[in-house]
């Protein structure tokens, strides 16, 4: 059955890609396939579902390499499937596990969402009230469970360029829907404004953070964060209301 899916099965696994698709920027490469029978479709039963992506760009320019959410135990209204769509009629959990490399945060932060939300801010450098611009921001991800960023950041008032640097280890929160950075260390051969470095944490943490890669009926609470050369995995529950169809 899972090898050769039926005609219904294509057409909702068909439609279940176009909706989510639908919910992104880009799409390299989306495939779900739902494992049920005839039989099962009629009573609303569904086996299993599994959603697998790559190179899923999120809003804010938010990129994921991989990505990947399993169901079991899937309830729908049958109706529903006449009309090529599917309607959940309770909710379900799932596992998902999102991969983001050193390159798809760097994309991030060199965003123009991102670059805005720092450019909205207003923080005192050497005693004085100032408008920040990034110029660049390198992300990395050296190993060892850390997260290091080195910023060129411009002071609009005084035309003048400071370098920020530092690294740290990302923790999640109690309640899986944040991430903050902890032991954070800075350069100590740079001359650096405390406010400004906290600016740059702050809104590493809000890249991190899992809300940004919830979809429309979809919630994610992260269980692991596993940070490696290069690559950064989110292993997570997902409380799933609806499955978007198009």
């Amino acid at each position: 059955m899972a090898d050769n899916p039926g005609l219904g099965e294509q057409a909702l696994n068909k439609a279940a890609e176009i909706g989510l698709s639908s919910q992104l920027d880009e799409v390299e490469n989306l495939d779900v396939n739902i494992q049920t029978d005839p039989l099962k479709i009629i009573q609303g039963e569904v086996d299993a579902v599994t959603i697998e992506g790559e190179g899923l760009v999120m809003q804010k320019d938010l990129r994921m390499e991989e990505f990947e959410m399993q169901m079991t135990s899937v309830t729908i209204n049958p109706l529903s499937v006449a009309f090529g769509k599917i309607e959940l009629t309770k909710p379900t959990e799932a596992k998902a596990q999102v991969m983001l490399t050193e390159a798809d945060i760097n994309r991030a932060f060199n965003s123009e969402y991102v670059r805005s939300q720092l450019q909205s801010q207003k923080i005192h450098v050497n005693g004085q009230l100032t408008i920040i611009e990034p110029q660049y921001v390198d992300f990395r991800l050296p190993g060892d469970g850390k997260v290091a960023v080195n910023a060129t950041i411009k002071l609009v008032e005084t035309g003048e360029n400071q370098q920020v640097a530092f690294s740290a280890v990302p923790q999640i929160s109690a309640n899986g829907k944040t991430v903050s950075l902890e032991n954070v260390e800075y350069d100590k051969s740079e001359e650096i404004s405390p406010e400004l470095t906290k600016a740059l944490v702050a809104q590493t943490s809000e890249l991190l953070n899992l809300s940004n890669f919830d979809l429309e009926g979809m919630s994610l609470q992260v269980k692991q964060l596993k940070v490696e050369v290069g690559k950064l995995t989110l292993q997570a529950e997902a409380y799933v209301e609806q499955i978007p169809s198009g």
